[in-house]
């Protein structure tokens, strides 16, 4: 018999505890085996990504946008207009009918190939050596656009439906590789031609995720790796800038100034957040040492006012993100829907790897964003379309197709509200 002390309550018993821990167990699992769980799942984990990225962009923007503009919020308010713009694409995406988005597939993909193609002419513009924008409006115009984001889109859109389509005929090299690897060589061939190396990786990585979830074998991925690093090999060595990367990289005590001045202060900003961060808007290396703190580097800003708690918590969002993204593969009724669903997943998981890699030293300069968080209107709007993709795969589940038509059905039966003026002296 347990003594109870005045003014004290029991102890949890070892027993008390497990059985705690088996009702919270019961219901994530209930909770997760709801229809919608996977749709709310993305939402909220992107949805708060988004939000941290808005807050963020902002704090790490503002010292750059005073000094380049004069406006301290100047970065945030363009970003602000890119978000509204990508939120209600990223709404029509997900409202689309996954057989219809399945014939729109070579559609996507010349979309993106013939904005590609504009970069050649005299539309496009360079940033930082990659001759890979195109500037649709006049200086400082909002009309610009980054063809290389949307060329992600189309290799998994595009992709998944070739290979859908051929299904049956899969377990053949010939029909399995053509034309999906030849079509989509040819867009990373564009981006090369740019000089976005760190783009045209992810390309390349995105393809061999998509071949490795249609079920290509090993030897057929394999020689793919090896074409794939040999190629890199070459643009790597054919290119001063990209070889000086390399070796700082590989010596990263060398050149702080120079080549490792970037990485350097990027580990700084890590370390001096600690735990708990400096506090929000008090970052130091977002004052002239972190040229791209709200770019590329922004994962080091968090870390620096929000502390590795606040790194942790996005990483944590991205790991529920791919989770979600995972779970909706496997659920998917199609096998285009499957297909698209873990493309997506695995464009947004790769990509966040990198840019997390890259500052955290692990990685030489990619010149990679981290999706969702980092400033950029064209990142931001394939990557919001990219969900909302994954959002119309989680519709099209079985059980979230039967629960959407049973409250329809529900609501098309309940009787309407009429509302009528009652006049004075009337009943």
């Amino acid at each position: 018999m347990a003594i109870l002390t005045p003014g004290k309550p029991p102890r949890a018993t070892s027993r008390s505890r497990s059985d705690a821990r088996t009702r919270f167990s019961d219901r994530a699992s209930a909770w997760l085996n709801h229809p919608m769980a996977d749709i709310v799942l993305v939402l909220t984990a992107s949805g708060l990504l988004l939000a941290l990225g808005s807050i963020m962009v902002w704090s790490a923007s503002t010292v750059f946008s005073y000094t380049q503009f004069s406006d301290a919020f100047y970065f945030m308010r363009r970003h602000l207009v890119f978000l509204g713009v990508a939120l209600v694409a990223g709404w029509v995406t997900s409202r689309i009918p996954v057989d219809r988005l399945r014939g729109l597939g070579w559609l996507v993909f010349s979309v993106a190939g013939l904005l590609l193609a504009l970069t050649f002419t005299p539309l496009g513009y360079g940033v930082g050596g990659n001759n890979n924008w195109l500037n649709l409006g006049g200086a400082n115009s909002m009309l610009r656009v980054q063809p290389a984001e949307f060329a992600k889109l189309a290799i998994v859109v595009w992709g998944s439906a070739v290979l859908a389509n051929k299904r049956r005929l899969l377990d053949q090299p010939k029909h399995l590789l053509v034309p999906f690897l030849p079509f989509s060589l040819l867009l990373i061939g564009l981006v090369v031609l740019q000089h976005d190396l760190g783009t045209a990786i992810l390309l390349g990585g995105l393809v061999v995720a998509v071949l490795w979830c249609v079920g290509a074998p090993l030897r057929v991925l394999g020689t793919l790796a090896v074409l794939i690093a040999g190629a890199l090999g070459t643009l790597v060595l054919a290119n001063r800038s990209r070889v000086d990367r390399i070796l700082g990289f590989l010596n990263p005590g060398s050149d702080l100034t120079g080549i490792n001045h970037q990485p350097m202060q990027a580990l700084y900003g890590l370390a001096t957040g600690g735990w708990w961060g400096v506090g929000l808007g008090s970052s130091r290396q977002k004052w002239g040492s972190l040229a791209e703190a709200h770019t590329d580097y922004v994962l080091a800003i968090i870390g620096e006012e929000l502390g590795l708690v606040g790194t942790l918590v996005v990483l944590l969002l991205f790991v529920i993100l791919g989770y979600a993204g995972v779970r909706i593969a496997l659920r998917s009724s199609t096998f285009f829907g499957r297909l698209v669903a873990a493309g997506v997943t695995s464009w947004i998981m790769m990509q966040a790897l990198v840019n997390v890699m890259v500052v955290l030293g692990l990685l030489p300069v990619l010149g990679v964003p981290l999706p969702l968080v980092s400033y950029g209107g064209s990142a931001l709007l394939a990557n919001v379309m990219a969900l909302g993709v994954l959002v119309a795969c989680a519709r099209d589940e079985p059980d979230a197709k039967a629960w959407l038509k049973r409250r329809a059905t529900l609501r098309s039966k309940a009787p309407k509200r009429r509302f009528s003026a009652v006049l004075p002296g009337r009943s």
